[in-house]
């Protein structure tokens, strides 16, 4: 008697480098593992359904819009779905640039989603001006998923928008960041770094209040985890780069098994291919 095999629990990445040589484009980065065939192989045998891959500016020209054109194409060969990924701070002061990224995107490749991982709360000003800076990101989501239309738009967010309180134009008393982020994207996904699922400051405890904002919203949800290098992550409490690719499947299955019923809920994402390849040592 046989068993079937449970699907894994992480079921997207995000990919934000590509195998362009810098010598032959400076939009490239070198990392040969990016190359489109080798990065189709490796979602394939994680069992991912999507990747959010870096989408070059102006990917309609040169070697590095020649890759993403040629990765989109070998996901979408694999059965696995990608999402042209964007994360330039400067159109949060310029929405009308996202129009011209993704009018070169969609010249280069042929991609099923738009995804967006612009973070204002990055910037050191966020602390003193966190509303007007929301509402440069709620400006350029609009802008985004005017010129994105038919394809959806997702949005990353960390976990503590939900936290957030904030009050814009049609906004509600008690509403907060993340619900305002949450009506104008189709899907989210909700950054909760921290290298154990359960208990205090675990994944589910930092998620708990994003996650029945979206559920309540109707947006689909992803839960983003980290295996960055402990210095990349600020600290090794955030990544599971220490403890190791058992640990990462072990936890990611339990937030799989806590959150499986929950309306939209997509998998677990992983923050991001190369660091995942690191932890994993390849």
């Amino acid at each position: 008697m046989t068993t079937a095999r449970t699907r894994s629990a992480i079921t997207a990445m995000w990919a934000w480098d590509n195998s362009v040589d810098p010598a032959d484009d400076p939009r490239g980065t070198g990392y040969a593992p990016a190359a489109p065939d080798r990065l189709a192989a490796y979602a394939v045998a994680g069992e991912l359904r999507e990747v959010f891959l870096a989408a070059p500016w102006a990917a309609n020209d040169g070697p590095v819009g020649e890759w993403f054109g040629r990765a989109c194409g070998a996901l979408r060969g694999a059965g696995i779905e990608s999402s042209a990924l964007g994360d330039d701070p400067a159109w949060l002061h310029d929405p009308a640039l996202v129009g011209q990224w993704l009018t070169s995107a969609r010249a280069a490749a042929e991609f099923d989603r738009v995804h967006l991982d612009v973070a204002p709360w990055a910037d050191p000003g966020w602390a003193d001006g966190k509303a007007t800076a929301m509402r440069a990101l709620l400006t350029l989501l609009e802008v985004t998923r005017s010129v994105a239309d038919p394809l959806p738009l997702d949005v990353t967010t960390p976990w503590w928008l939900a936290d957030e309180p904030f009050i814009d134009g049609a906004g509600a008393t008690g509403s907060t960041m993340l619900d305002a982020v949450l009506t104008r994207v189709d899907r989210v996904s909700i950054l909760a770094f921290a290298d154990h699922a359960r208990g205090p400051g675990g994944i589910l405890a930092l998620a708990e209040r994003a996650v029945r904002a979206a559920v309540e919203a109707g947006r689909p949800f992803t839960i983003g985890i980290q295996t960055e290098t402990p210095q990349g992550a600020d600290d090794a409490q955030f990544t599971f780069f220490d403890e190791g690719p058992v640990a990462l499947l072990r936890e990611a299955a339990l937030v799989r098994d806590t959150l499986c019923g929950e309306p939209g809920y997509l998998g677990v994402a992983v923050e991001h291919h190369r660091a995942w390849r690191g932890l994993l040592g390849v």
